[in-house]
């Protein structure tokens, strides 16, 4: 019987139990196959193998029934526009996939964002930012802000807009939101993250009790991965390491939905960055999936849970987008309101309604 997970001492997380005989035999197939060969890749890291045949293998895969794909070509990297029977929806998801800031993209993951797309009742608009070894993190950062700014020119309204990400992409979705912030463009209404990487440093994955019992990263790929984003900002900036997630000023952020399954190497960041953001006051959504798999999410083909957390996903990013649109709508009124007594009131009464309060 597995060692049970420790439980986190921030939010209480929201645990799904039980692991299907599927998933627990794709657990099984990922070990005894990606798990090796990740093991390997981490003895010569080069950063171009193999992940540049990934993406263009995924191009086999194929598209769910009744999806729409629309190029979108953002200033530097091609996106797309997925519309799962969602034509005219108000609402819009920007998705930045996951892998490691090297490899996957819009193939890869355009059944998830497809399944995404159906389960919110919203549109995707899915980017392939640019990627190491050719570009620094920073770069694909800038791509989010670029998406972003892209829904907005088109019409999306931000109370309207989820992030969402993948692993590194869950990295990429605090970060975009973060940059949002500083350069004061208007707040997205929620922050979805499935499996993120929240910690640049790996200590505390690697001191984790459950490390060695993740299904799909041996311990030597983390050690290798993590020094990767740090020769690309030296290499083309000032030298100085990447900013983690959990080490940023959170308090401006939308509620935030995450979802992590309980044996895997990510889990000790999904924990941390919850306690990070309760403690900065941010709405934070738990979700521990029972020995689930890294962004388990994408085998919807396969597993019932992920169909499940998709729906999880779908029912937040609609409260989300509801919750923020009526905040909105009782802001307006009230600054209408306030207008329509002050022209009403006399200039002196409305002095002194001032100086009282």
């Amino acid at each position: 019987m597995a060692a049970r997970t420790p439980a986190p001492s921030g939010p209480k997380p929201d645990f799904f139990p039980g692991a299907s005989l599927r998933s627990q035999v794709l657990a099984h197939t990922l070990r005894m196959t990606v798990k090796p060969l990740l093991g390997v890749w981490a003895q010569w890291p080069s950063p171009l193998w193999p992940a540049g045949l990934i993406d263009p293998a995924a191009r086999i895969v194929p598209p769910l029934r009744g999806v729409g794909r629309h190029p979108v070509r953002l200033e530097n990297c091609d996106a797309e526009l997925i519309d799962a029977g969602t034509t005219g929806t108000s609402t819009v998801v920007l998705y930045l996939h996951g892998g490691g800031f090297l490899t996957c993209g819009l193939n890869t993951h355009r059944r998830l964002v497809s399944r995404i797309s159906a389960s919110a009742g919203a549109a995707v608009l899915s980017v392939g930012y640019r990627m190491m070894p050719r570009h620094p993190i920073r770069d694909a950062i800038a791509d989010g802000v670029d998406g972003y700014r892209w829904l907005l020119g088109h019409g999306f309204d931000a109370e309207k807009i989820v992030i969402a990400g993948d692993s590194a992409g869950g990295y990429l979705t605090f970060m975009t939101a973060l940059t949002l912030a500083d350069l004061d463009l208007p707040c997205p209404a929620g922050l979805v993250a499935l499996s993120p990487l929240t910690d640049m440093d790996p200590a505390g994955k690697l001191a984790h009790p459950g490390a060695d019992r993740c299904p799909v990263f041996p311990r030597s790929v983390l050690i290798t991965f993590a020094g990767l984003p740090d020769q690309g900002a030296r290499r083309r900036t000032t030298g100085k390491p990447r900013l983690s997630p959990v080490d940023c000023i959170l308090a401006d952020l939308p509620p935030v939905l995450i979802q992590v399954g309980s044996t895997e190497m990510l889990y000790p960041d999904a924990v941390l960055m919850a306690e990070r953001l309760a403690a900065a006051g941010v709405p934070i959504t738990l979700e521990v999936w029972d020995r689930q798999v890294h962004v388990f999410q994408a085998a919807a083909d396969l597993i019932p849970e992920a169909e499940h957390a998709i729906r999880q996903i779908g029912n937040f990013i609609r409260t989300a987008t509801t919750t923020r649109t009526l905040h909105s709508d009782r802001a307006d009124e009230m600054v209408a309101l306030r207008s329509i007594r002050a022209k009403r009131l006399p200039r002196n009464a409305h002095h002194a309604g001032t100086n009282a309060s």
